[in-house]
């Protein structure tokens, strides 16, 4: 997997697949062929179907496709044709979800969750239709206690499945009607618990870079001292301790290992480590996410300026920041 690859690193560019070659097949199929046609569903179909029961993959998977399919009349098409396929039902249920994000409103709830209710008849284990509704009440806005019960539903069917903890995450957040301390409550009650190399073992760096960006956008003398943000307690803890072993090959074994990657060396560089961050840029061999990298300009040359800092940091034998 080129996550781990030996070969000289390749040019930093915006990568969707995350290494995922069969996955960036498919979307380059999609890419030529247009939108809304039987023969990309059956693309789709086929490359989902290939999952079966490995939910971390399914969710990578789904969650990159939808949003590459997100009103182009693929979901509604595959839909159309096989109503009650589960896959179409979970497909459709997350295009709609990506736009409801996109559009801070769902026009038909009830239909959103007479699908995902369907889907999770048809397949009772997989966890996928309640993190689809989860990821709705970021929108919708349920109650607590709904909100809790979604997402006891999308952890017992798989309990470190990491789109439904960056969904919560996401949700309780301030940007989107929640706190800092319904954050800072969420992590601290789950970080204890999650095994090193898990799916979701970033919920704790992404929720601090998000903060830490929060700062940057106050400006002032808040946005001159957000670095030390990492200075502290379990932060700093857990900051030293993914730099150790994160980039470590075959450490992660999770199909969005490369984003979180990312989210660790932009961490690395905000707390004025970048020299740490250079193992890091190596692993992810210049595969890009836009986030956290586009907050301020280009996501890909924000990072080279990084991976520049981090090379020169490694050259002088410093911190680099």
């Amino acid at each position: 997997m080129p996550l781990f690859s030996t070969r000289p690193s390749r040019r930093p560019r915006i990568s969707r697949s995350l290494g995922d070659t069969q996955l960036a097949k498919v979307l380059g199929k999609l890419s030529k062929r247009g939108s809304g046609k039987a023969a990309d569903a059956e693309l789709i179909a086929e490359l989902l179907e290939e999952t079966r029961d490995d939910w971390d993959l399914r969710g990578h998977r789904v969650s990159v496709l939808a949003g590459a399919a997100s009103g182009t009349g693929i979901a509604e098409t595959w839909l159309e044709r096989d109503p009650d396929d589960v896959d179409a039902l979970v497909f459709h249920s997350w295009t709609t979800l990506v736009r409801a994000l996109e559009e801070r409103r769902l026009d038909d709830t009830d239909a959103l969750i007479t699908r995902c209710h369907r889907a999770a008849e048809l397949s009772p284990d997989d966890p996928l239709p309640w993190v689809v509704l989860l990821g709705s009440a970021r929108v919708v806005r349920f109650g607590h206690k709904d909100v809790d019960a979604l997402w006891r539903q999308a952890t017992a069917r798989d309990p470190w499945n990491r789109e439904a903890f960056l969904q919560m995450l996401a949700l309780l957040s301030p940007e989107e009607g929640g706190s800092s301390a319904s954050v800072l409550d969420f992590v601290d009650a789950v970080r204890t618990r999650i095994p090193a190399n898990a799916p979701c073992a970033a919920v704790e760096l992404t929720a601090a870079v998000r903060q830490y960006q929060g700062l940057l956008a106050q400006g002032g003398m808040r946005a001159m001292t957000a670095g030390q943000l990492f200075e502290s307690g379990h932060l700093a803890a857990a900051l030293h301790q993914a730099a150790a072993l994160w980039p470590k090959p075959g450490f992660f074994q999770h199909a969005a290992a490369p984003a979180d990657l990312n989210v660790l060396a932009y961490a690395l560089c905000a707390a004025g480590r970048a020299a740490d961050a250079h193992p890091v840029f190596q692993a992810l061999q210049g595969m890009v996410t836009p986030w956290p990298w586009d907050v301020d300009g280009p996501a890909v040359q924000r990072y080279e300026q990084h991976l520049a800092k981090s090379e020169r940091g490694r050259q002088g034998g410093i911190g680099g920041g």
